[in-house]
């Protein structure tokens, strides 16, 4: 295999370090022009202007390419090939996971931190063996949590030293599992499309072959998982109602109510019975299932409503949809497992914005004027756009960087559920037998679906 093909032929010298640092891992050499460049001119200087963090082209930058594309696929095959030759060549050690490391700190621990970053082609391995964890090891560590989802903190701490003990051979197989998953959506999707990734929390909207827009995403609990399908979006509500479905009475609200007897009035979430008469939650004896009786339903209102300020309707089976949140917090979080199965989206306007885009009469000064009225206004897309909830925990750009996921659902074989590679036809979403109450961060009922 060739530098170029991994879609490095064409960086200049002035990158060489970076270079050796990706091609380390995937068992390539610079090419003899290349690694003759003067070293000299880095090598007696004082440490700061090494420092690789100071250089902003050796950052990574988010990929404009499709993650269900022809070009993901081909570089996913080629990274694959890169990672036989690293399980041939022994793979990597485990790096000690006892104390965090960072800036400053030193000893044994950030020698084997060094090695491994330099076996994933995270770090040069002409920076050496220092004890010291430097500028150089800080960058390495902040590349590697980008190429996992992870926040690029340069700090290795647990969710880091997680990522990096998963064994080479592991990562492997991971990437070959996946390529399956990819050719299954090689095909034409359409020029205009949107891909959920429910491992990497993340949604793309694609138009023309090029990613439009990228938005975190927070998805389906393990517990509540959301369904891998294909599907269409059809219509937007702007300041949507939320009705509240009996499995979140029964599992949610009415544990909430024991907690406090104000929360329903604090969140706008107002009871009817079956003749449409609104109660008073005083009226509802908490400590029993009365209140599966009767109607739930949260009044619009970005501040508190489930929903937030938009939902985003799309054709399944399984009474989910997409939608805003009022706890933008979340979508800061590296783990943003925290649904009931809907994919909440941050910078929702954007997004919607790109859905209506050739529906007449809905730009943005349209969008933004509708959620501004905080009335109930639906808009139905002029063209349906097709939407793939899609579980893909590894794949590679054609720049030739190897991305990896949390296995959350574990659907890759390495645990005790293990689904088909293939997501044709829709899979079905695990029901499982025992569903916990809302987690302790959540401030608001999650939506599972509507029965407006």
């Amino acid at each position: 295999m060739t530098t170029g093909s991994i879609g490095l032929a064409h960086h200049d010298l002035r990158r060489s370090s970076i270079l050796a640092a990706l091609l380390a891992g995937f068992g390539l050499s610079l090419s003899p022009i290349a690694q003759a460049a003067p070293s000299g001119a880095f090598g007696d200087q004082a440490e700061w202007a090494q420092r690789y963090d100071a250089d902003p082209r050796l950052a990574i930058t988010r990929s404009n390419t499709p993650v269900l594309s022809a070009q993901t696929f081909a570089a996913t095959e080629q990274a694959i090939e890169a990672y036989r030759q690293i399980v041939a060549n022994g793979g990597w050690g485990m790096v000690p996971a006892g104390h965090v490391l960072k800036l400053g700190a030193s000893g044994p621990a950030v020698v084997a931190l060094r090695r491994r970053l330099v076996a994933s082609g995270d770090l040069d391995q002409s920076v050496g063996a220092s004890p010291v964890f430097d500028s150089y090891v800080d960058a390495g560590v902040k590349h590697f949590q980008a190429r996992h989802g992870l926040t690029e903190s340069g700090v290795a701490s647990k969710e880091t030293f997680a990522a990096l003990n998963v064994p080479a051979d592991v990562r492997l197989r991971q990437l070959e599992i996946n390529l399956v998953r990819l050719r299954s959506y090689s095909g034409n999707l359409g020029d205009r499309f949107v891909m959920a990734n429910i491992p990497a929390m993340a949604v793309e909207t694609v138009e023309n072959g090029v990613v439009a827009t990228h938005h975190n995403a927070g998805v389906g609990k393990i517990d509540r998982q959301s369904p891998v399908m294909m599907t269409k979006a059809i219509d937007i509500n702007f300041n949507p109602y939320w009705t509240v479905p009996p499995s979140i009475i029964r599992k949610d609200l009415i544990p909430r109510m024991q907690k406090d007897a104000n929360y329903l009035n604090e969140h706008k979430i107002r009871i009817f019975n079956k003749d449409g008469q609104e109660l008073s939650p005083s009226q509802v004896d908490w400590h029993s299932l009365e209140a599966t009786n009767y109607k739930f339903r949260q009044d619009p209102g970005g501040d508190v409503n489930s929903l937030g300020v938009v939902r985003i309707n799309i054709n399944n089976p399984y009474g989910v949809y997409m939608h805003d949140t009022p706890e933008k917090g979340i979508f800061g979080d590296d783990d943003r497992f925290v649904s009931s199965g809907c994919i909440r989206v941050q910078n929702v306007r954007d997004y919607v914005t790109w859905l209506l885009k050739d529906t007449p009469g809905w730009d943005r000064d349209h969008i933004d004027e509708a959620i501004r009225s905080g009335q109930r206004i639906d808009a139905k897309l002029a063209a349906t756009v097709p939407v793939y909830w899609v579980y893909i925990t590894a794949w590679a750009t054609p720049e030739g960087l190897a991305q990896f996921r949390d296995d959350i659902y574990q659907r890759d074989g390495f645990g005790p559920v293990a689904a088909d590679a293939s997501p044709w036809p829709v899979q079905q979403a695990i029901q499982p037998s025992v569903r916990p109450a809302v987690s302790a961060r959540s401030q608001v009922l999650e939506p599972m679906n509507d029965e407006e």
